[in-house]
This record gives C-alpha cells, structure tokens and sequence, in this order.
C-alpha cells in the first residue's frame, strides 16, 4: 500500500491572481465557466456554442494546454435562499429542505508547459519539483501566452452565451485541496493506493477515459436529439454528451484535456500512421477499421484550411462510499458511452493513478501518446458540456427545476431591467390547467416582499389567500345596484387639486364621455379649464353630479368665460351623454355616492375587486374599470417608489366589449409612469382581438407563463413571435399530478431567456390556492369555525 500526502506533496509554488505556478514548471490560468440552463438550448444554439469555442482556442499558441473540468456532487438542499418569516413560506422552506440534487462546478484551465513539444514519456511523477519552476517577474514568453489567453477570454465573454471570470486565490487553493482529499466533508486525508484501487477517506474512486482514435464510433456532433422530451411532432435536443453531465446523477468529473499541436507535424505522423496500418491492416479486422477511422480525421484536416490538429483526451472521474456500487455507475456510464458508439477505455492498477493524477489541472500536461487521441479541434469540442444547473436570482418568485424539482428563484420583476424593459405578465392556460393556481402562487410570493397588489378578479379566486393577511387586505365587491364607494371628485383639500389630479380628472371624464372617439388635445385642455373652473367657484360637495350640473348652470356662458371655442367642446353632446350616469339616469347609482370611501384601501396592501355580478354588462363594467382607475391613482400610485401590480383575471370576460379593452390599455401606458406591473390571464391569446391595442398590449408584456394546453400552441408562437425551440420546449410540457411529488410544468419566457419550469408546493400552500371543490368547501368551513384561515388550513392537513 502507498499513500500521497499533499502537504508534503503541494502541487503549487506561487499564486498571482488567477495565475498560478505549479511545481512542475508549468503556469495554469483558471477560470470559472457560467454556462446557460440545461433544456434551455436548441440545436442551433449548441452549434453557436461550438462555433464560439472554435474561434476561441484555433488561434491559440502552439503547446497550449486546454483543460475544462466540470465537477457534479451530490448535494442537499439546505433552504437558506428561500425566505421564512410567513405560514406558507415557513411551509416552503421546510418541505423543500433535505431534497437531494447534484451541483454542478465548471471550470477552464489555461496551461502554459515547459515541455513546449508535449512529447512526454508514459509515467511522469508530478509532483517532482522542477529548479526555478516559476519566474520573479513575468518574462516575455508568458506575456504573449497571457495576452493570447486574454484575447480567447474576450471572445468568449462577448458572445453573451457563456462567462468565463477570473478565479481567486483562495478558489484555487480550495479546488486543489478538496480535489487531493477526495472530495471527502469534514477531514483532511490521504490517497491511499492499494493494489491499483484509489481510496481517499471514505470514497473509493474509478475512471473510464476516451483516450484513442479507436475509441470513437461513425461520428460525434454538436447535439443530439433527446430522447425524454421528443415526440412524434417535434425534436428536443439535448449536447451530445449531456448524458455524462447532469443526468448521471452520481459524483463525478469530466474531464476534458485538449493539447493544441503543430499541424504539420500531426499530419505527417497521421501519414506515418497510415502506412504502417496499411502495412499491417491484412492481419486483422481491428487494424481495418482504425485505419479508416485515421484516414478520416486526415481527409478533414487536409479538406479544411481552419481545421487544428490536436491530441486529447476525455475521462470520468467517479466515486463512492460503498465499492460495490461503483459497478453500477461504471455500468451506467458505459450504457451512455455505448449510446454515442464510443467505446471507452478502463484503466487499472498504475494508469488509473496515472488518470487521476494527471486530471489535476496543473499536471494535465503529463499525458503520453498513449493516452490520447488525435483528431481536428472541431471534432474534439463536440465532446464539452454547455450547460448547467438551473440559476436562481438573488430575489424573486420560487418555481422549481425541472431535474430535482428543487426551488429556483426567478427575478421577473428585474429591478435593473437587465433581462427586460417592461415587466408586465401575462398568462395562457386553458380552463382545468391551473392558472389561477399559477396566479395565487405568484402574487403571494409577490405581496410577502412587499409588493402592492390590485387585483380586478371575475371569478373570486383570490379571496382564500388573502385571508391569511387579516390586516392587510379588503375585499370590495360589486353588488347589483351599489357603488363601490368611489368618488373621483372628492378632495379633502385644495393641496389636492395638482396638475396630475387634474390630467387624471379629465382622462376619467373624456373616457366616459367618449371612449370610442379620438380624443383631440383642444378637447383635453377644454376639459381641464372647465374643471378648474368647477373647483375654484364650488368650494364643496365635489362629485360627478355637481360637476354635472354645474355646467348645466353655466352653460350660456362657460365657453365665453373660459375663452373656449364651442368646435373644441360641445356642451350640449356632453350633457346628453352624462346624464346616464346622474340624477335618474340608468347608472347613475354607480355615482351616487358624496364622500369618497377610496381612504379605506389606502392602508391596505391587498385590494381585490370583485365584479363577478357586472361581467355581462358593457357599460358597468367599462365604468368600473374607469372608477378603479382612479382610485388605484389616488392611493395606490401616490408613492411612485413603492411597487405595485395590478392583475386582471377571467380576463377574457373583460374583453368581450371594445371600450373594456381600451380601459386596460390605460392602465398599460399609466403603468410607464410608476414602479409597477400589470398582469394578464387568458384561457387562449385568441381571446384578445387581433388590433393594434392587443399588439400593443402584447408588445408591453415581457414575462409570459403558459401551462399545458392540449389544442396546440401554433397562435401563442405566432402572435408572441416566439422562436421554435420556444415551442419545442411548450410541447415537451409535461405534468404529473399523481404520485408522492405532484406538480405542473410550465413555460416561461423572461424577455428573451426561456425555460420549463415545475411548481410543486406543500400541502398548506396547495390548501391556500384551492378555489373549489370538496376540498376547498372543507377548508372554508373550518375557516368559519376557528376564524383564522391559517389555523383552517392546519387542521385540513392533519
């Protein structure tokens, strides 16, 4: 038996930055790779992708050693990211906390070699320290090297798709320690070498490499097609060697070493090659084929002026506490390699120490010919990884990854705007699928950080969560007859009257004059005089029926005394026209109403409307909308800096009158002026009109949910202009609603980044947004009984 002891041992001399001096003599630049989501990329994308890590590395110096190691460990969700101070949330936090997943670590070594001609002899000790391994000062063959670097990085970073950033010191004193001590929580220890097994701690390691030109089967591409996703109607890709990565769901890492040779040089020795297996390729089927393999890399090397000869080599690193299951892994990584015809090599006894030694990024360089194949650099880089776990922002709304249905949080409503100009969101799913569920889940999350919330609800869908928040929210609804208790005149003061007070006043009054006209601007000033007017001669009792009569009163003498030309505002058209709405008008009762009740939701976070009896009526409902308006206006939007999101739901209801949808387009273009969101829910995006105020409803919304719908997803692509992995990834949606971890899946575009995500909650959070069945009646009935909706929903569960 041997053992190593790295503090005797240490691989590093010196460290600068992100630059560090091995032992060896060689110089390792260390970066760490932010890759995009898994399921996030499509076929092009991974083409992208490839052509960008191409153009990265073809012009990098002779002898450069590329090493990218991508680390997978088992974890548990530990919950610290997700707040805790509400009932659900507590409830969140616990459930998810404990859930198993694998973190993925992502690394991109630059190695700078004192052996430029990488001709090594098979065993190399690489620990052995090498005289004056590392410069005092940087001498000029390391600042060409470093600038070379510099220029790939550049590139890289400026395609947007991946980020390479600098690793700090203490990263890489911490890489080398955790890779040297086995990935072993808790202890240091040594390696342990006994009888060609590779013992570290408690883990006991193994190794599969790809390490010959024979290893490879017909051909390896950019991506291929996924097989967990696709259906008969469309094809989800997936990289070509995903099933190494994330989806092993084992500890591992893949390395993939790359050394960049003079072509010159390689094609001769290619030709070499090729002469002795021609020579001996009579006594032996295995000979034939290598020699075709070998004829094939040189044909392309020779067809293609871009193409770069290099030598690499691919190998897993994988391991475990108990031996005997790491049979089954080897077993499983094998399967995936029989899968993309690759047969892998098993190395055992002195070469597996070897392979894992050498799969240290300092000692990458030590590989012998033996261990490596030959081949153009294009074909060696279909075999990198190019993605990564879910990402969680720093805030925002938890959905769940679509691997370990573990939380991610989404920032949709992005602060800095990075990701999108106008936050508004919509959401489509048919009726059955779970939108309302979606909606509750959102806005809950939403109104726990603080956030302001109106929502205009047809449907009563949101009057059991917010029963949780007895202080906090009101319910005003509708009933047959009444008003809401709004009063758009009402000033408890003169300061009231501001030039915004009275731009709103005349929108309100324009709108309800003549929603179907084109309002002209001698229309809006006329407006604004006569209002002005109004306030400096009544000193009380403000409402739509003094302001009425008051310009009955004056009407011989208004326009004169205002100086208003009678083509800019018609008197006589205007009474007619708001007499409906007072005295004995038919809607006057929806303006009965002296002093304004609108204080009882200025302290109050959760404001629902419910105009469930109205949503047959036209024009009630297009008044309603309008007196919602400005009482959202004057208490809801008083403090621009505090958020606010207004949602109309069932609002496909809304729609079915003209004059509705261009109420809403109002609160769209108020919206700009303060800190908010506006939120839509649609069974179908048929259910808003195809017109210019649709489009331009669509065009201000950047964050889209959909959730499973049968009928197909052909409208929602076209009219959102959504690309066709977007609909690769609507198509592969797929819930489970039986089973211990029930969930839905859903797609959501954030401006332009798109993904599948799961939400799956915990039972008192799936209690909270039940909104009708036995279930949801049982609930009520214990919220009457205890009074505390809280307290209903625990004694549900149990």
């Amino acid at each position: 038996m041997r053992k190593i002891n790295l503090a005797s041992n240490h691989p590093i001399a010196d460290i600068r930055k992100n630059i560090f001096f091995a032992n060896n003599g060689n110089v390792v630049l260390c970066y760490k790779v932010n890759l995009p989501e898994i399921y996030s990329l499509s076929e092009k994308d991974f083409e992208d992708l490839h052509g960008i890590w191409f153009q990265a590395i073809k012009s990098l110096p002779v002898g450069t050693v590329i090493h990218k190691q991508d680390i997978y460990l088992k974890k548990s969700y530990t919950s610290k990211q997700l707040p805790s101070c509400t009932f659900l949330a507590k409830a969140t936090s616990e459930y998810f906390k404990g859930r198993a997943y694998v973190e993925h670590q992502c690394h991109l070594f630059f190695i700078l070699t004192k052996n430029k001609a990488l001709n090594n002899p098979k065993y190399v000790n690489p620990f052995k320290k090498v005289p004056n391994s590392f410069p005092k000062g940087l001498d000029d063959n390391l600042n060409r090297f470093l600038g070379a670097i510099n220029d790939s990085v550049s590139f890289i970073n400026n395609s947007r798709k991946i980020q390479l950033t600098p690793l700090l010191s203490n990263e890489i004193l911490r890489l080398t320690h955790v890779y040297f001590n086995g990935f072993n929580d808790g202890f240091d220890t040594d390696i342990l070498l006994d009888k060609g097994q590779i013992n570290i701690g408690e883990n006991h390691f193994d190794i599969l490499a790809v390490n010959s030109e024979s290893c490879f089967g017909k051909n390896v591409l950019s991506s291929k097609t996924n097989e967990s996703f696709t259906s008969d109607d469309f094809v989800f890709h997936q990289g070509f060697i995903d099933g190494l990565g994330l989806s092993l769901n084992e500890n591992h890492i893949v390395n993939q070493i790359l050394y960049l040779d003079d072509k010159q040089k390689w094609r001769k020795l290619l030709d070499n090659k090729i002469e002795e297996l021609k020579k001996s390729s009579n006594f032996g089927s295995q000979n034939k084929v290598i020699l075709g393999k070998i004829q094939h890399i040189l044909d392309n090397i020779n067809a293609d002026d871009n193409s770069r000869v290099i030598r690499g080599q691919l190998n897993i690193i994988y391991w475990h506490k108990e031996p005997k299951k790491l049979e089954g892994i080897t077993s499983q990584i094998k399967a995936e390699f029989k899968d993309l015809d690759i047969i892998p090599y098993y190395p055992r006894g002195q070469e597996r120490l070897n392979y894992f030694l050498n799969s240290f990024c300092a000692f990458s360089s030590h590989f012998s010919n033996e261990d490596l194949y030959v081949t153009d650099l294009k074909h060696a880089l279909c075999l990198l990884i190019n993605n990564t776990n879910y990402k969680s922002d720093e805030t925002g709304i938890i959905f769940n990854d679509r691997l370990y249905n573990i939380p991610v949080l989404k920032d949709v409503w992005d602060e800095q705007k990075k990701r999108i100009k106008a936050r508004n969101f919509a959401i489509f799913a048919p009726t059955g699928e779970g939108k309302s569920f979606l909606a509750n889940n959102v806005l809950r999350q939403y109104f726990e950080s603080g956030v302001r919330l109106v929502i205009i609800d047809l449907g009563g869908s949101y009057t059991k969560f917010a029963k949780l928040y007895p202080e906090k929210y009101t319910v005003l609804r509708y009933e047959s007859g009444q008003n809401l208790g709004i009063n758009p005149f009402f000033i408890s003061d003169k300061n009231d009257l501001t030039p915004e007070r009275f731009e709103d006043l005349s929108v309100f009054l324009l709108e309800l004059f003549g929603s179907d006209l084109d309002v002209t601007k001698a229309q809006s000033v006329s407006i604004k005089k006569i209002l002005r007017y109004y306030y400096k001669q009544s000193a009380i009792g403000h409402s739509l029926s003094s302001f009425y009569y008051f310009i009955e009163e004056h009407k011989e003498i208004l326009l004169k005394t205002l100086k208003i030309h009678p083509d800019y505002f018609n008197i006589t058209n205007f009474l007619h026209i708001m007499s409906e709405y007072v005295g004995d008008g038919l809607y006057s009762f929806l303006f009965d109403v002296s002093e304004d009740q609108t204080y009882k939701i200025e302290d109050k976070r959760l404001i629902i409307f419910e105009l469930d009896e109205v949503k047959d009526n036209k024009e009630i409902l297009s008044v309603m909308l309008k007196l919602i308006k400005t009482a959202i206006q004057r208490t809801i939007w008083k403090n621009r800096a505090e958020k606010g999101i207004i949602l109309f739901d069932e609002f496909a209801k809304q729609l079915k009158f003209d004059n509705v949808l261009e109420s809403v387009e109002f609160y769209y273009q108020a919206i700009r002026k303060q800190n908010g969101t506006i939120g839509i829910i649609l069974q179908s995006i048929n259910q808003l009109p195809n017109n210019s105020t649709s489009a331009s409803i669509l065009e201000n919304t950047q964050v889209i949910y959909s959730l499973n719908n049968e009928k197909g997803y052909d409208e929602i692509v076209k009219r959102l202009n959504l690309s066709s992995h977007d609909l690769n990834q609507l198509k592969s949606i797929k819930n489970n609603l039986t089973g211990t971890r029930k969930y839905t899946e859903m797609f959501i575009k954030i401006g332009k980044e798109s993904n599948i995500f799961r939400l799956e909650v915990p039972p008192e959070v799936y209690a909270a947004y039940l909104t009708d069945g036995k279930e949801n009646d049982a609930i009520m009935t214990l919220y009457k009984k205890t009074g505390s909706m809280e307290e209903a929903i625990k004694e549900f569960i149990k």
